[in-house]
């Protein structure tokens, strides 16, 4: 599942360039929260080996910690895409790529998301691509469409209401054109939909290259977990 936001920021700051808008936010809702629970239960086993453990048992439960909560938190919580009127920022389990639209080639996506730019592929974490997902917002969409129904209406609403989804289709997002699509789905078109607005110039040599910014503040900590982890077992601990 994702989630966007696209929130209008105050005139102040949009200056002459027109109203500026808010990043509208991609990212794996069920990950964060299966991130945060993981994150718990380990600090929760590993808080308990500190304070109860005895001989090398503290020091090989704070190495462990030091190691496992940031690669916890990279893979689960931490992947998130940011896309606003002039670039996408994608922030990986290691590293941040950021590149305006008219650097990015494609996006597009298979068993994964992918972004292609500057001649290389990216990965997309924080939208995961579900074929079961896919297929649910399929069969959603064609026993609407069989049966004549609106897909996204209340049943037994009263003429006038707020439209919304039939409890058979909660798990799929509603498209403009009546169609029900899998989170993914939907979050692809909304970036195919950036990537064609600002769409990249014929000469790639003229086209804005991705800036790669690596998450030092996940992988110093994790790698200094691993090497005194390594040492502690190393010495018998």
């Amino acid at each position: 599942m994702t989630s966007s936001k696209d929130r209008p920021t105050s005139s102040a700051t949009a200056g002459d360039e027109g109203p500026k808008y808010a990043d509208r936010v991609y990212r794996s809702m069920a990950g964060v929260i299966s991130g945060i629970a993981l994150i718990v239960l380990v600090a929760w086993l590993g808080g308990d080996a500190v304070v109860r453990g005895s001989g090398h048992a503290p020091w090989l439960a704070l190495a462990g910690l030091l190691f496992a909560l940031p690669l916890v938190a990279a893979f689960t919580v931490r992947p998130a895409i940011f896309a606003s009127d002039t670039r996408i920022r994608v922030r990986n389990p290691f590293r941040t790529i950021t590149v305006p639209w008219a650097g990015v080639d494609a996006i597009r996506a298979s068993y994964s998301m992918e972004m292609l730019a500057g001649g290389k592929k990216y990965q997309l974490w924080a939208i995961p691509v579900s074929l079961r997902a896919r297929k649910r917002a399929s069969r959603q969409t064609s026993r609407a469409q069989a049966a004549g129904d609106d897909p996204f209406a209340i049943p037994g609403g009263r003429p006038g209401s707020r439209p919304g989804m039939r409890p058979g289709a909660r798990r799929g997002v509603p498209g403009d054109d009546g169609t029900i699509r899998a989170p993914s789905d939907q979050a692809l078109l909304e970036l195919r939909e950036f990537v064609e607005l600002h769409a990249a110039p014929d000469d790639a040599a003229s086209r804005p290259q991705p800036e790669i910014r690596w998450a030092y503040e996940v992988i110093a900590p994790a790698l200094a977990g691993a090497i005194v982890l390594a040492v502690l077992l190393g010495i018998g601990g």
